[in-house]
Order: structure tokens, then C-alpha cells, then sequence
């Protein structure tokens, strides 16, 4: 499929009654659904337990794992392990994924420089996360970032004003009818790679990790 400047949207390579996430993330391997899929080296879907108690969302891939295939292996996704650790989250109770599934990038030489995915690639990829969570039964979604927030709540979203806040969901979200989930509740929080671009990384980092202790004591009780 030819690039297009109006991305025509995942949902027809969605299967429409998927039996679990990784006939998801085969299915995902051949979207077109936006232009991104044609630089990026492959889809990078989802990863973890499908019974996790936590979901955690991102924006999209890095180059790392544009490389590797796998959600959040790169310099971000070390830091967000240590701060899981730190927070004491059990990883074998989490689900991490992004809002748009390809990386999206400016070539500068070699190097390929990040660029933040747009609305519309937001929304074309939306469909895939739907699916996740048409499948996930999670009792918490930590949004990472103003992209995810943006792609789960909607454009007023603001990171600096809704981080570490318990919030009702599916109430919260942009189309609530899209994720049939009840009775579990939403935290926002700043994303990993922001802690990594802050002049004062280590009280960035505590923040990160105080929200993330709201998110364990919240699936604790």
C-alpha cells in the first residue's frame, strides 16, 4: 500500500474476535495503517502477562525497539524496569504497550531522531489498542506520558496537571464505549523518557516512582 497523507486506520487488519493478544501481535506484524509502517523496521506490539493486574501505556517505539520488535527494551524501558522494581511492582503482574505501534523518526545522516507521533497516527493505531484491551483484564492503566494520555482520555489531557491521580475508568477515556472494562481506575504519570532528558534526573526519577507506588498500593488493597 502506497504512503498516504490520510492514514486509512488499523481496523481493517484487526481480526474482529481475536482468541488472545499474540494472534493480535500477528495480525498487527502487517498493518498499513498508517505511513509509518513503511520506514519502520516492523511493528513493535504489546508484551506481557495477559492476566496482569497493571497495563502500562506509552507512546510508540524507539529505535532500540524498532530494532528488537519488543516494547520498551531501550534506555527508557531499563529505567522504567528499575523504577517498577523500585516502586514494588511485581513485572510478572504487568502488560506494557504503546498508543501507536511503529516508530516514527526523522532520518538526520545515519541517525535516526525521534519524532512525536500526530493525532492522526494516534488515531489510525487506536483499533490495536482496543483490541489489547478488549482482551486485558487489568485493575489499573498506567498512562506514561502526554501521548498516551492524549490517545486514552483525550486532547485536554495535561501530564503536569492529572499525574499521580487515581482516576475512574473507563469513565476517564476518550470513548469509553471502546474499552469494555468496568470498576478499575487510570494514573498518569510522567514517561520514562522524560526522566531521562531532565536537568535534575534524580528528582524526576523519585517522581516517577512515588506515582508508581500510588499505582502498587492501589491494586494491593
Amino acid at each position: 500500500m502506497p504512503r498516504t497523507e490520510a492514514p486509512v486506520g488499523a481496523q481493517q487488519w484487526v481480526p474482529p474476535e481475536p482468541r488472545g493478544i499474540d494472534q493480535l501481535k500477528e495480525a498487527a506484524a502487517h498493518c498499513e495503517g498508517c505511513e509509518l509502517y513503511a520506514d519502520a523496521t516492523q511493528t513493535v506490539f504489546g508484551r506481557g502477562a495477559a492476566d496482569a493486574k497493571i497495563v502500562f501505556v506509552g507512546e510508540q517505539p524507539g529505535d532500540v525497539e524498532d530494532q528488537k520488535g519488543l516494547p520498551f527494551v531501550g534506555p527508557a524501558g531499563r529505567l522504567l524496569r528499575e523504577a517498577v522494581d523500585d516502586a514494588g511492582i511485581d513485572p510478572t503482574d504487568v502488560y506494557i504497550t504503546n498508543a501507536v505501534k511503529h516508530f516514527r523518526f526523522e532520518l538526520r545522516g545515519k541517525r535516526r531522531i525521534h519524532q512525536n507521533p500526530g493525532p492522526a497516527h494516534i488515531t489510525a493505531c487506536r483499533p490495536w489498542l482496543v483490541s489489547e484491551f478488549s482482551l486485558l483484564k487489568p485493575e489499573l492503566v498506567v498512562i506514561l506520558g502526554a501521548t498516551a494520555g492524549r490517545a486514552l482520555i483525550g486532547p485536554s489531557f495535561r501530564v503536569t496537571q492529572q499525574r499521580g491521580k487515581l482516576m475512574p475508568w473507563p469513565a476517564s477515556a476518550q470513548h469509553p464505549d471502546d474499552f469494555p472494562i468496568a470498576e478499575i481506575q487510570a494514573l498518569a504519570t510522567i514517561h520514562p523518557s522524560a526522566v531521562l532528558r531532565a536537568d535534575d534526573r534524580e528528582t524526576a526519577y523519585r517522581g516517577l516512582v512515588d506515582d508508581l507506588k500510588i499505582a502498587a498500593d492501589a491494586v494491593r488493597k
